[in-house]
């Protein structure tokens, strides 16, 4: 599935460094009923079963095939958004593999970001126990790890992914949100979210992917 995060870190560093919006949680525990309270051991699974559970989750599905559709080159163009600045454009391409017995889906994106050479890498997997998609995604304009969870709806072809980034400014985490909608099996457009200078979600990154035909 050719979800290519393209969280861009750069541009969501500037979006979160801009939003001032402190953020406090509070949690309660209540010692009394936690050294009372226990939690029922679930039944052990027999060997037969323990077994079989592994063998799924460890083969490849319709899932990983829809992945493994998405395999080979594209070409992208990208919009950034900045407060306070005018978009900006840039090009990308992004070779996209299956590896590991077809389990996970590898993406090497290159290109550039506001004059810079820009990498990423993401890996995708479908996991069969909990029957949702994870995507992690690393680049050069940063340090930190991008970590989404998510659903696929067929009915909408639309790829919505929810997760965390680090905040460079406050080192705390941050909310991404991803929208990968495809339009056919060759193009598709993929969009991010973030926190805007206001604390409201903020669209700082679309891309349109078209691919590559030998």
């Amino acid at each position: 599935m050719k979800r290519i995060a393209l969280s861009f870190s750069l541009v969501a560093f500037i979006f979160t460094s801009c939003n001032n919006e402190t953020k406090t949680e509070s949690t309660a525990t209540d010692t009394t009923a936690a050294a009372t309270t226990t939690v029922p051991e679930a039944p052990p699974m027999d060997s037969a079963a323990m077994a079989k559970a592994w063998q799924d989750f460890m083969t490849p599905g319709e899932m990983h095939k829809w992945m493994a559709s998405h395999a080979g080159t594209w070409d992208a163009e990208v919009t950034s958004f900045m407060p306070g600045a005018p978009p900006s454009t840039s090009k990308a391409t992004e070779v996209v593999k299956m590896v590991m017995n077809g389990l996970y889906q590898e993406g090497n994106l290159s290109g550039t970001m506001m004059g810079m050479p820009f990498t990423g890498k993401s890996i995708m997997a479908y996991d069969n126990a909990k029957k949702q998609f994870a995507l992690t995604w690393i680049d050069n304009l940063g340090s930190g790890l991008m970590i989404m969870t998510g659903q696929y709806d067929a009915a909408t072809k639309t790829m919505n992914l929810n997760g965390t980034q680090t905040d460079p400014a406050t080192g705390k985490d941050s909310k991404v949100r991803q929208e990968q909608k495809f339009i056919d099996d060759d193009n598709y457009v993929l969009t991010m979210y973030g926190d805007g200078p206001d604390g409201k979600e903020a669209k700082f990154m679309e891309a349109t992917f078209k691919r590559v035909k030998k």
